[in-house]
């Protein structure tokens, strides 16, 4: 019988999980056997007797990863971990093979095989499975009510006897999923929401939001591969500087979301920015892990400069974790539920989405993991 198992996430702040009594209960209905470490589910609001209705059995880490054909993880293994998981198993986590090689080669050098979740290619049939996107989902939208609980103003306009409060003003740096969910939550707080991203493609959809979309004349090719931006030259991030720089200084509140798979984030608000912005406004940077699109901003911190506060949280999604589990938790299962059959987990490497996820097998890298796109 295949074995899963699901360890607790020791990353700082961490307080996902990778299984919840649903998940395992489709685990087993398939004729899995799932194992979950002690606590696993503490921070996420799920007890291990949870677990154990659902028809998990509670571990030690050890034994876990002992016993496990397949480690169901949220955040790329550490060091240590990549010791426990024994040769010839499988891997589901993020991964990012980019800007982790040496994870890469570990995991690679003990014929661990790794089915990465930000690797599911972004096809009709994989929405499913899209973890990236559920995470980022719940990112912008707990990105707008960071923002307005540290804002000293309200963001909707407010009739009163002592006359008329102006709505906040919020600038919204990237359209993607966490952009888009962050000009819904904007609006239906009552700001006013101007939003810039390097895909023109992208403004029906931020105004259909509500949002006002900010144009950068170019003639670039904006998108890259799977909808995603792609990285642009420097002349036109010059540009989209000038234009957006205005609206920045104007703003409240300024929320920037702008990453490129597998590269740096691209700085997009200079300090010189932020020292003209009004006093008391509000900065969340949703890129601070991958450098950041504010020159200022510091990973896992809160600062402030030039009267400006700087939200710099990692993994925002843990701020909602009982949702950000349970979406999670469910890209899981319908990723690993179309591979297991007869008890056995298979790799159908016709099958694009098979293909697209798993990074590294039998020993080899492949895809993303091997230089590919």
């Amino acid at each position: 019988m295949l074995i899963l198992f699901a360890p607790k996430e020791t990353d700082a702040g961490e307080t996902r999980a990778s299984v919840t009594p649903d998940s395992i209960r489709r685990f087993v209905k398939a004729g899995a056997e799932v194992m979950v470490e002690a606590d696993a589910g503490k921070g996420s609001m799920i007890s291990d007797a949870d677990y154990v209705e659902a028809g998990a059995k509670v571990v030690d880490r050890d034994a876990g990863f002992t016993a496990a054909d397949v480690v169901l993880k949220l955040n790329p293994p550490s060091t240590e971990e990549v010791g426990k998981i024994q040769s010839g198993s499988t891997l589901v986590s993020f991964v990012y093979p980019t800007v982790n090689p040496e994870l890469v080669t570990q995991l690679t050098e003990r014929k661990i095989s790794v089915l990465a979740m930000e690797s599911v290619p972004r096809i009709t049939r994989a929405q499913k499975m899209d973890a990236l996107s559920s995470q980022a989902n719940l990112a912008g939208y707990k990105a707008v009510l960071q923002a307005a609980d540290t804002l000293p103003k309200i963001f909707p306009m407010m009739m009163t006897a002592a006359g008329t409060i102006q709505p906040a003003k919020v600038v919204i740096l990237g359209a993607g999923v966490a952009g888009l969910q962050a000009v819904a939550t904007a609006k239906r707080l009552g700001a006013v929401v101007e939003v810039s991203d390097v895909r023109p493609a992208v403004k029906e959809q931020v105004e259909s939001l509500g949002g006002k979309f900010i144009d950068v004349p170019t003639d670039e090719a904006m998108e890259g591969a799977g909808g995603y931006a792609k990285e642009q030259s420097e002349d036109f991030l010059r540009r989209q500087r000038e234009i957006v720089r205005k609206r920045i200084t104007e703003a409240d509140v300024v929320i920037t979301t702008a990453a490129i798979p597998g590269k740096p984030a691209p700085m997009l608000v200079p300090e010189d920015t932020v020292r003209d912005m009004k006093q008391g406004s509000v900065i969340v940077d949703l890129a601070v892990e991958t450098g950041g699109n504010c020159e200022l901003s510091e990973a896992g911190k809160i600062v402030e400069a030039h009267g400006v506060t700087i939200i710099g949280r990692e993994k925002v999604p843990s701020l909602v974790p009982v949702n950000a589990t349970e979406v999670y938790a469910r890209n899981v299962v319908n990723l690993l539920g179309d591979m297991i059959k007869d008890g056995e987990l298979v790799f159908d490497l016709e099958d694009e989405v098979v293909d697209g996820a798993l990074i590294v097998h039998e020993g080899a890298p492949r895809g993303a993991a091997a230089g590919g796109n």
